[in-house]
């Protein structure tokens, strides 16, 4: 992305700042795990939170369709020595993984930009072993401000909305995760967090960098001078030393699968 880090530069920095939502997630559910998936788990993704709560002898799965973020993600792996990771290219809806084969499947900001919510759960449910947890993790923008407010980053806020919106997904698809697995005749549970970043944290400028790499539709509804505009101006607003801010919020959603066979409705038989 221009002017900021790399893509899997900035997806390892989202995963830093998830982690501790993440690891009081798995608290809460209190189990270990013989083998788990992080579907879509690109540049680190739930890897090292997965590899932490796995059963003596477990294995971690982590799928990615670009092979340039599994490429980054072994690369932090071996960095951080962490073994019993399995890394496999892998389409989310075409999947070729094991069914039935996994105690916890594991899926974070996958609904908010691809949609096809049904699909990504009937594949969650189709790879769940009997028993097993799944668990689903999107954003709502409900908290995403700047204090003081800055009118520059926020207005690009809104404009990535309706970005992911035209691509075919929802921002805010965090706030539909509980019905969604309702729908599929599991019992949600729900929690979410929110982070305070202080001023000159780097995930403030979320906003910058996702107008780079959403500039192609976000060119449909604002002219390509006045997004250039904006982000400049956003970056002057973000630097200001005084500025700080809260996340969106992280909807953290999850059930566990009949202990019976996989429900061949759900597994889109």
């Amino acid at each position: 992305m221009a002017g900021g880090p790399s893509e899997p530069e900035r997806l390892q920095l989202q995963s830093r700042v998830w982690e501790p939502a993440g690891r009081a997630l798995l608290r809460e559910i209190g189990r270990a795990y013989r083998r788990g998936v992080d579907l879509g788990c690109g540049a680190l993704g739930w890897l090292r939170l997965l590899g932490e709560v796995a059963a003596p002898g477990g294995e971690v799965v982590g799928t990615d369709v670009e092979p340039s973020l599994l490429a980054a993600a072994r690369a932090m792996l071996d960095q951080e020595g962490l073994r019993g990771v399995t890394l496999r290219e892998d389409d989310l809806f075409a999947s070729r993984l094991e069914p039935a084969s996994f105690d916890l499947v594991h899926a974070r900001f996958q609904i908010a930009p691809l949609g096809r919510a049904a699909e990504q759960l009937a594949l969650c449910r189709r790879l769940a072993a009997p028993g097993g947890v799944i668990v689903l993790e999107d954003p709502d923008s409900g908290s995403w401000h700047f204090n003081p407010p800055a009118p520059a980053a926020e207005r690009l806020i809104a404009l990535i909305l309706r970005g992911f919106v035209a691509a075919g997904g929802d921002f805010d698809a965090g706030r539909r995760l509980p019905a969604l697995l309702a729908s599929a005749g599991l019992e949600p549970r729900v929690r979410a967090e929110v982070v305070a970043l202080p001023p000159g944290h780097p995930y403030l400028r979320l906003p910058v960098q996702f107008s780079v790499s959403l500039e192609p539709l976000l060119v449909r509804s604002v002219p390509a001078a006045e997004l250039a505009r904006l982000r400049a101006a956003a970056e002057r607003e973000i630097a200001d030393p005084a500025r700080w801010g809260t996340t969106f919020t992280l909807v953290q959603a999850w059930a566990t699968a009949p202990s019976s066979s996989v429900n061949p409705r759900a597994a889109g038989s």
